[in-house]
This record gives structure tokens, sequence and C-alpha cells, in this order.
């Protein structure tokens, strides 16, 4: 049995009682870890994938130390200026043992997840649909003059706004852009 998980940004294939090299956990060594994005489980001719991950499935670890990588050099160079430089990297990592797959609760999980997730639209949808029927009944009558009238405000020219806009004694015309004297003057 064997398992791809993702373990600090990095997917590892892992099987149990094996050693891997992970970059570096906040974890104190000797402490146990447990990684939840399990991305394949595989028992025998059984391959199972998860959509990303598989629900449920979990692989525990050991922490046995952390250390430091091999060096690793980074040369820099310009041909003919004269320039060098040479750095060099070690990256932090932590060897992990792996204890345990666990493949549980993963069928329990999805079932109850979709049948949920499929029961709450259902309720929330008729509850929306109850609402907005009975509402514009009423409000059409108000409302039918008003978009009515910014029809026609709409059809109008900026001037002709400012006309009717000086008539009714607005003031601050003349820095209003056409939507504003449309909302001043419905």
């Amino acid at each position: 049995m064997y398992a791809i998980v993702e373990i600090a940004g990095q997917q590892f294939k892992v099987v149990k009682d094996q050693k891997v090299f992970v970059h570096r956990l906040q974890t104190e060594e000797g402490k146990q870890v447990a990684f939840d994005n399990v991305l394949l489980l595989s028992d025998g001719d059984k391959i199972t994938i998860g959509a990303p991950a598989i629900g449920g499935a979990q692989v525990s670890a050991k922490v046995l130390k952390h250390l430091k990588g091999d060096k690793v050099i980074v040369f820099k160079k310009k041909r003919r200026k004269g320039y060098r430089v040479k750095n060099g990297h070690r990256q932090p990592l932590t060897e992990i043992l792996i204890e345990n797959i666990l493949v549980s609760g993963r069928k329990k999980a999805t079932a109850k997840d979709s049948v949920s997730k499929k029961a709450e639209p259902k309720v929330t949808a008729t509850k929306v649909e109850t609402k907005p029927t009975a509402k514009p009944a009423s409000a059409k009558a108000t409302t039918g003059k008003k978009e009515t009238a910014t029809q026609d405000l709409s059809k109008m020219t900026v001037a002709q706004l400012k006309d009717m806009a000086k008539a009714k004694g607005i003031t601050g015309i003349s820095s209003m852009k056409k939507a504003d004297l449309i909302a001043a003057l419905s």
C-alpha cells in the first residue's frame, strides 16, 4: 500500500516505514505529525484518486531529526567584465518516518457531504423564490412611473437636463454629470 501525499508544498510517494527528507517542519524532534492532503491511495489493485484530495485519508509520521542538506554552490560570472560572485546554500530539511497510512472514513464523509450540499440549495432556492414574487406585485405600480421618468430623462441631452434642473431650483448643476442630473431630477 502506498500513497501520494503533499508535505510542505511538495508531493511524495510514501510507503509505511519509509524515511523521507522534506522541507523544514516546525514540529519538534520525536513528535507525531499528520498530513491530511492525500492525493492518491493505492491498496493492491484498488487505486483511489482525490479531487484534489481524498477526504478522511491521512498519513501519520514521526519527526526523526532536523538537518541541513548538502551545500549547493551558486556561481555567477559575466565574461570580460571581471564580475564573479560565489555563494553557497544549504537547505534546511526534516527527516520523517512514515508510520501509518489511514484510509478510514472517506466514503462516509463524501456521502454525507453530497447529501447535505444537495439539500441546502433547494431549501434556500424556495425561500428566495417566494420573497420576490410577493413584493413586485405591490411595487410595480409605484416603480412603473419612476422607470418611465428615468427612461425619458436618459433620452434627453445634458443641456436639456440642466435647463430642467434650473427650473426646479437645483444648485451645483455645472459640475454634475448626466447620471447625477438624472438622479437629482428623479
